[in-house]
C-alpha cells in the first residue's frame, strides 16, 4: 500500500507530480483557480479534485475519499503575494491570505493526516500579523500546530538548484508530525553541481516570434536534466517517453521589443540598459518604443547560459529573455525552468490574461506559482523514509 496524501492550494500539481514520482498516492486535492484544476485533472485523473475555496471545504467533501484511519501527508502551499519582497508594495497588504495557513491544518484534522508539510517564500518568515506589530505570522503558525496536535516539527529554507532543479528559488518549509518522537530532517540536497540553463532547454529548438509556427520535433542536443525532463518511466505519469514537443510555441512580439532584446546581453536586464544609455540617446530609444519611459528593475533579463536560472514567477514571460535568441522564453521552456516533465499537459487558461484578474491563470503564471516537481519528489523520498520509520521503526 502506497502512503497516501491531500494536496491543498494544488494549484496546477508541482507537489503532486513530485509526490507520484516518489511513490506517494494523492488521493484529494484542493484549488479554487479553474485554470489550475483544469491542468491538474489532465495530468493527475486518478486524484479527487475538490474545485473550491479551501475556507468552504467540508469533510463531507473529503473522507469518502479516504482511508477511513486517514492519510498519511496534507501539504499546505498557501498563497505567497502576501508574504513575498519581489513588489514595492506586497508586504505591505495585510488581509485574510496571511492567515489561510489554518485551513491546512483543518484539512489535516478533518483527514487524520500523520503529518502536515507547509510551504512558502522564506520572507514568511519576517511577516508580522498587522503593521506595526511584533508577533510574526510564521509564530502564529507553529503555535497553532503545536494547538493542532502537531507539535513536532521542523522547519528549513531549501534551495531547489540543490535538488536538481535549473533554478535558484529558496523555499521555506515547515514539516510538522503528531508523532511526538518520530526524529524529523529535511531531505538532504541530491545535486552538488548547478544545472544550468543550457542543459534546461537541451533538446528545444528556437521557435521564430510572430510566426505562429510552433517547434514540435526534438533536436539532436541532449542532456542528463533533458533526458531527465522525458522519462515518463521516472515521473510515473503512464505517458510514454515523449516524442513530440508541447507548447514550445512562439510568441507575437513588436518590432522595438524585438530591438530591445537585442541590445541585452547575457545577464543584463532592463535596468542595465537604463545605466547604459543616457540623455539624448535614451530620449530617442523610449520615443521609438525600444525602452519604456519608467525602468522596471525585474523585467526582460537575458538569462545566462551557463548558470541556473534565477527564480521563475508568474511573471516570467515578462521577466526573461532568452539567453540566445532575441524572444521571451515559451511555456515549454518556462516549465523546463520549474522541472516539469515534458509530457505534462498545461491545459488550463489562455496563454496570457491580465495580472488583475485572481480567478485565472494563464499557462505561464501556472507554471511560475508551482512548486518545483524535483523539489517535491525529494521532499516526497524523505516522507516516504519518515513514515517507514514510523510504521517499522528503527528511529
Amino acid at each position: 500500500m502506497a502512503f497516501t496524501h491531500i494536496d491543498c492550494f494544488s494549484g496546477p500539481g508541482g507537489i503532486c507530480t513530485g509526490f507520484h514520482a516518489a511513490g506517494l498516492k494523492t488521493l484529494v486535492a484542493i484549488e479554487y483557480i479553474k485554470s489550475c484544476v483544469e491542468t491538474y485533472s489532465a495530468n493527475h485523473p486518478e486524484v479527487h479534485i475538490i474545485y473550491s475555496d479551501i475556507r468552504n471545504v467540508t469533510a463531507e467533501q473529503i473522507l469518502p475519499y479516504i482511508p477511513a484511519d486517514g492519510v498519511d501527508i496534507v501539504s499546505s502551499g498557501m498563497p505567497c503575494e502576501t508574504f513575498s519582497t519581489a513588489g514595492n508594495t506586497s508586504r505591505s497588504f495585510y488581509d485574510d491570505r496571511q492567515f489561510l495557513f489554518r485551513e491546512g491544518i483543518r484539512i489535516a484534522q478533518i483527514a487524520n493526516a500523520k503529518m502536515i508539510l507547509f510551504e512558502n517564500v522564506p520572507a514568511i518568515t519576517t511577516k508580522t500579523v498587522e503593521k506595526g506589530a511584533k508577533e510574526l505570522i510564521v509564530d502564529v503558525l507553529k503555535r497553532e500546530l503545536v494547538a493542532a496536535g502537531y507539535g513536532n516539527y521542523i522547519e528549513v529554507v531549501l534551495s531547489a538548484i540543490n535538488y536538481g532543479v535549473p533554478q535558484r528559488r529558496k523555499r521555506f518549509f515547515i514539516l510538522a508530525a503528531k508523532d511526538k518522537d518520530l526524529k524529523l530532517s529535511a531531505p538532504p540536497p541530491t545535486h552538488k553541481k548547478e544545472i544550468t540553463v543550457a542543459e534546461a532547454f537541451a533538446g528545444l529548438p528556437n521557435v521564430i516570434p510572430n510566426t505562429n509556427v510552433p517547434a514540435d520535433e526534438y533536436s539532436s542536443e541532449s542532456s542528463s536534466f533533458s533526458k531527465q525532463m522525458r522519462d515518463s518511466k521516472f515521473w510515473r505519469l503512464g505517458a510514454e517517453t515523449c516524442k513530440t514537443i508541447s507548447y514550445q510555441m512562439p510568441m507575437k512580439h513588436r518590432n522595438c521589443t524585438l530591438e530591445r532584446f537585442s541590445l541585452l546581453k547575457q545577464g543584463e536586464s532592463l535596468k542595465n540598459l537604463f545605466e547604459r544609455f543616457e540623455g539624448k540617446e535614451l530620449e530617442e530609444l523610449q520615443a521609438r518604443r525600444v525602452l519604456p519611459k519608467k525602468m522596471f528593475i525585474k523585467r526582460n533579463y537575458r538569462l545566462k547560459t551557463n548558470e541556473a536560472s534565477p527564480t521563475v514567477t508568474s511573471h516570467c514571460l515578462d521577466e526573461f529573455v532568452h539567453p540566445i535568441y532575441d524572444r521571451a522564453l515559451t511555456v515549454r521552456e518556462c516549465a523546463r525552468l520549474q522541472s516539469f516533465p515534458d509530457c505534462y499537459d498545461f491545459a488550463g487558461g489562455p496563454y496570457i490574461v491580465p495580472h488583475i484578474e485572481r480567478t485565472v491563470q494563464d499557462k505561464y503564471e501556472q507554471i511560475g506559482d508551482a512548486v518545483p516537481p524535483l523539489l517535491a519528489y525529494a521532499w516526497g523520498k524523505k516522507i516516504i523514509e519518515l513514515l517507514e520509520v514510523q510504521e517499522y521503526g528503527d528511529r
